[in-house]
């Protein structure tokens, strides 16, 4: 019997690949919002940096 035609070892390597699949994704997601908070205060310190004439 080829060890691929396996049922439950092909059910384990799926359940291997999602679990490290969401572990990337979760690490993008939780870069992206930092990236975007970072973003976010840098604008909220560059718009308090301008004149009050400056201001929209």
């Amino acid at each position: 019997m080829n060890p691929l035609d396996n049922p439950i070892l092909l059910a384990v390597s799926a359940a291997i690949f999602f679990y490290v699949l969401y572990g990337v994704i979760r690490a993008a997601v939780r870069d992206g919002i930092l990236q975007a908070e970072e973003r976010h205060t840098a604008a909220k310190t560059d718009d308090n940096m301008l004149a009050p004439n400056d201001r929209q």
